[in-house]
């Protein structure tokens, strides 16, 4: 593969239609090069994933919604999948986390149950998985992958990395397979915390919260996913998308 064949795609969060219209504005108006989108979808808003990728879709090429496996009744309510998925080339299925609101309700759909009845259903369309490097052992984690390609997961979307070695030894083990390599700005000690205590995540001993620490390893993370012909996703959270990747893609 090449340089060329190298997707960047931004998470965004689409809180509403006019903060979904503003980020787009930026992507377009700065990041030319960027021809994706991702984004989550979060309980706390209204908006859900998929239809602010059916929005998004008249500024950005590819928009891949987040779909939560724990919100859908396969076997009483399979509609709510198909509503879901109608207007999308491309998916991401994440299990997702219990919600705080005990009155909402969940199922016991697993992410493996999900792939699986989305590419019998419609198998033309693309469906990533997730791919977390650190909430369990390496081994675990590679099985648990397996299981996902089994079930019918053409790629993965990682949780972000903080060290291009880890990344390396995931790349080596899965050089065929196609994958987004999740990067995100951690600022401030506060921010490694949570990263630590909440996801278990590793940072390397040169780590240094800052944004020119984070801006030097975006383009490191660029250079090796572009030498292997792989995907990216830059995840900026609170971080100013201008200050953090200008000059950069």
């Amino acid at each position: 593969m090449s340089n060329n064949s190298t997707r960047i795609s931004i998470e965004i969060v689409a809180r509403d239609n006019n903060s979904l219209e503003n980020e787009l504005d930026v992507l377009t108006s700065s990041f030319n090069k960027v021809d994706t989108i991702n984004i989550p979808d979060l309980m706390r808003f209204e908006l859900r994933s998929w239809d602010a990728c059916s929005a998004a879709k008249l500024a950005i090429p590819h928009c891949i919604p987040h779909l939560r496996a724990i919100d859908f009744d396969l076997i009483n309510h399979p509609d709510n999948i198909a509503a879901a998925v109608a207007d999308m080339d491309e998916l991401l299925i994440v299990t997702g986390d219990k919600p705080q609101d005990l009155g909402r309700s969940i199922y016991p759909t697993t992410s493996c149950q999900l792939i699986q009845y989305i590419k019998q259903h419609w198998p033309e369309k693309k469906v990533f998985a997730a791919l977390d490097p650190y909430r369990q052992s390496f081994s675990q984690e590679l099985l648990y992958c397996q299981q996902k390609i089994s079930s019918g997961a053409d790629g993965f979307f990682t949780q972000p990395f903080f060290d291009i070695r880890l990344m390396s030894l995931y790349a080596e083990i899965m050089p065929k397979t196609i994958i987004y390599w999740g990067v995100s700005p951690v600022l401030g000690e506060r921010s490694k915390a949570y990263w630590q205590t909440r996801n278990n995540a590793i940072f390397p001993n040169d780590f240094e919260p800052s944004m020119q620490w984070n801006r030097e390893f975006a383009r490191q993370a660029l250079a090796f996913v572009r030498s292997r012909g792989q995907n990216i996703y830059f995840m900026p959270i609170r971080a100013d998308l201008k200050e953090y990747l200008q000059g950069i893609i």
